[in-house]
């Protein structure tokens, strides 16, 4: 009987401290993760603060770009000569695929010269018995709408479809010379 009782009381000895053994191990195991989180989380406060300064900083440049824009509008009003100059510098500092999308002024012009002049040839050929100061303000008037209806082409099309296109239909150019009322 002395046997059985030593035996059971070894047996629960034995068991405790397994139990204590596996407790410990918990704990150190807890302690880990707590220094893991502590490090994680104070990696997170430094990187809060470096992007607090960086906003910080993004907003002082917004503040002194919008007081020197200010401050440039305020000087007076560059020529017609620096301002393209201005334009074009500005053009060449966008990257190609954004450069091909501005339309050449240059260009566009050059072909309204040349749609305007081949009109009047036209015109000056259907009626040659005109009187000149009818011709004149026809040729006024034909001018006036080929702005107009440039103008409006040119502000309903994209930059893309301008460059393909950049003159109206030959069909809509005769329709509408047929339908300007001659004085």
């Amino acid at each position: 009987m002395k046997k059985t009782l030593l035996l059971s009381t070894v047996v629960s000895f034995a068991m405790i401290c397994s139990c204590q053994k596996n407790d410990s191990g918990a704990e150190a195991q807890l302690a880990q993760r707590k220094t893991e989180l502590d490090a994680r989380e104070e990696a997170l406060i430094q990187r809060e603060k470096a992007v607090d300064a960086r906003e910080k900083e993004i907003a002082e440049r917004e503040k002194a770009l919008a007081n020197s824009r200010i401050i440039q509008s305020q000087r007076q009003a560059p020529d017609a000569a620096q301002a393209e100059a201005e334009r074009q510098k500005r053009i060449q500092q966008l990257p190609p695929e954004l450069r091909a999308l501005v339309p050449n002024r240059s260009r566009i012009e050059s072909e309204q010269t040349q749609k305007d002049a081949e009109k009047q040839e036209q015109s000056a050929q259907r009626q040659p018995a005109v009187n000149p100061s009818q011709s004149i303000q026809n040729a006024r008037q034909r001018k006036l709408d080929a702005m107009q209806k440039w103008q409006t082409s040119g502000a309903a099309l994209s930059p893309g479809a301008q460059r393909s296109s950049p003159t109206a239909s030959p069909a809509i150019e005769t329709q509408s010379e047929t339908e300007s009322p001659t004085p």
